[in-house]
């Protein structure tokens, strides 16, 4: 990603990058790219009931379980995520994988992102605080699984 885009918020193997946050769409929908490193440590199982999400494939091939199945999303592939369902992602693949993520509403915005990407740089001797991360991820409507 390159940086003239706009900031993009490092953590771990993703790289992310807010398109549009929701209080620029009157809070409608929120869209952002995200590269993920193959073999890439990435988010834990989760849900959220508010919004739905939908990951359109740009480049690459991303692992999107969802509901314990899986879905491999490669170039001009969608899938639509529904509120509740319990999901996760990984990059089996040699070659990172960019993906664009569609949030409606656009409930989930970049900030949450940035105090994640806090949590884990605090933890250099050791793995992440995450009761931290649960909490952080509960408060922008995000739920562990």
């Amino acid at each position: 990603m390159s940086a003239d885009k706009g900031e993009v918020i490092r953590l771990g193997g993703l790289a992310i990058r807010f398109l549009v946050e929701g209080s620029e769409s009157g809070g409608s929908v929120a869209i952002f790219e995200f590269d993920v490193e193959p073999g890439a440590k990435v988010p834990v199982a989760h849900s959220h009931d508010a919004y739905e999400e939908t990951i359109y494939g740009i480049e690459g091939v991303l692992t999107m379980t969802v509901d314990g199945e899986p879905h491999e999303i490669k170039p001009g592939n969608a899938l639509c995520i529904r509120r509740g369902a319990v999901h996760r992602f990984d990059n089996f693949h040699p070659g990172t994988a960019r993906m664009l993520a569609i949030v409606s509403p656009g409930i989930l915005g970049s900030n949450f992102f940035r105090e994640v990407a806090a949590i884990v740089a605090a933890a250099v001797n050791g793995p992440p605080d995450m009761a931290a991360v649960g909490a952080v991820m509960r408060r922008h409507g995000l739920t562990p699984a």
